[in-house]
């Protein structure tokens, strides 16, 4: 005789399960988590179609960094790199341009963003890239303008 299986717990009825209160503390993180809004460091990489002229590439960079800044996002910096080759072509394209932001928000932006460029016809390739904490330093400092903390070797 086969022994009957809860289906929501998938366990027989004679088998130890989690008690309730564990259970409801699993909960009470995952709510938690979700309403504190970790926020991580990002760097994001957009190519953009070579055909924008200069105004309509400082309006769709402008776009997407509003974009971010009203999901909860913060812009660290931008590096606008402008008209690139590219390695290989892309829709039959030899260039286009670049804009490289590093921004800290919360983990559910970056799906919010991918959807925002997949309907946008000017966005070739995009990447979003989390950033753990010695990238954070180091493009911290290199934004500031410091030296690398390693000892320089000199000639005698």
């Amino acid at each position: 005789m086969a022994i009957p299986i809860n289906p929501l717990t998938f366990a027989a009825p004679n088998q130890v399960r989690w008690p309730d209160s564990t259970l409801k503390n699993v909960v009470h993180w995952y709510h938690f988590k979700k309403q504190t809004g970790i926020m991580n460091n990002y760097e994001l990489m957009v190519i953009f179609t070579p055909v924008l002229s200069d105004d309509d590439y400082t309006t769709i960079q402008k776009k997407y960094k509003d974009f971010i800044k009203e999901n909860g996002g913060t812009i660290e910096s931008e590096n606008p790199w402008g008209l690139k080759s590219l390695a290989y072509p892309i829709q039959k394209k030899t260039t286009a341009l670049y804009w490289v932001a590093e921004f800290r928000a919360e983990s559910d932006l970056n799906e919010k963003l991918k959807i925002q460029f997949l309907r946008d016809d000017n966005v070739m390739r995009h990447m979003v890239v989390k950033l753990d904490k010695h990238a954070v330093e180091y493009t911290t400092r290199k934004r500031v303008g410091v030296k690398s903390s390693e000892p320089q070797n000199s000639e005698a």
